[in-house]
């Protein structure tokens, strides 16, 4: 029988749900809590036939799962795919490589550069961390004068992630993008995420709908996920008026509790299935 390790940080409601399909199956899992866990880097002490990963923390996550992989454990996802979309850098960077349309976006070091990079650009942009989720830290900046005040602030941060500038165009959306959700080799569905606000997150209030995944959609969100390493990944895509689809993001741990009822899809099941189906491919 097929032993599961989910390694958490804590049981939310979409490990609920998940725990809920692994017993509804009788499936030997073990809940592994990241604040408990030491490893051994010279030794895999760790009998588990798949690592599926449900960490909040970047860090603990993209870590553990490096020491998984120079194990041979399989994990869901790899460490490939946590570091490719754990940095928003990494993510543009292949999605770039691959052809992938996103929106335009420049990289700065230092405050000055930065600033004439924004110029450049031209008002409104996007100021993002590296490394971050749920909409926070984002700064739409539109005007100079608040470009020069957000990199002050940022600068006076300090942080590794605060002394590099992702900036990026500010995108017109029609009031929602589009948060699409692949499992292998299927987009299993997708939300418009709809807000007034120009942050259309769901945990920022977003209002989320079904958005039919339209044979267009299915091909950009397979090929942007290949481009990241696969796996069970969901997409931020921006509507834009005059590119189509672009690509803004890809998270590797995705929430997905606001998408289960609003698109009908059975999300949890479908990660189950995938998650199962890496652990047997390993022992065939």
């Amino acid at each position: 029988m097929i032993n599961v390790g989910m390694l958490s940080s804590r049981i939310r409601v979409e490990e609920k749900l998940l725990i809920q399909d692994l017993e509804k199956r009788n499936v030997n899992f073990e809940i592994i809590d990241d604040r408990e866990v030491i490893l051994e880097i010279q030794k895999n002490g760790w009998e588990y036939d798949v690592i599926l990963e449900r960490c909040i923390n970047h860090s603990r996550a993209l870590y553990a799962l490096l020491l998984f992989r120079d194990w041979g454990v399989p994990t869901v996802n790899t460490y490939q795919v946590a570091e490719n979309c754990g940095n928003k850098l990494l993510t543009t960077s292949a999605l770039a490589r691959a052809g992938i349309p996103t929106p335009r976006t420049m990289i700065a070091f230092t405050p000055q550069s930065a600033l004439q990079a924004i110029e450049e650009m031209g008002y409104p942009v996007v100021l993002k961390p590296g490394v971050g989720s749920w909409g926070r830290l984002l700064s739409k900046i539109n005007d100079r004068e608040a470009a020069e005040t957000v990199l002050e602030h940022k600068q006076v941060l300090g942080s590794y992630h605060h002394s590099i500038y992702y900036i990026q165009e500010y995108i017109h959306k029609p009031g929602r993008d589009i948060r699409a959700f692949v499992v292998g080799d299927e987009t299993i569905c997708a939300i418009y995420r709809t807000s007034e606000h120009w942050i259309t997150n769901t945990a920022r209030g977003g209002q989320a709908t079904n958005c039919p995944v339209t044979p267009i959609l299915n091909e950009l969100c397979l090929s942007a996920a290949a481009a990241v390493g696969g796996g069970v990944v969901a997409l931020d895509i921006f509507e834009d008026p005059d590119r189509g689809l672009l690509v803004n993001e890809i998270n590797y741990t995705m929430e997905f509790r606001n998408s289960i009822d609003t698109t009908g899809v059975n999300i949890p099941a479908k990660v189950i299935d995938y998650t199962l189906a890496v652990a047997a491919q390993k022992r065939s």
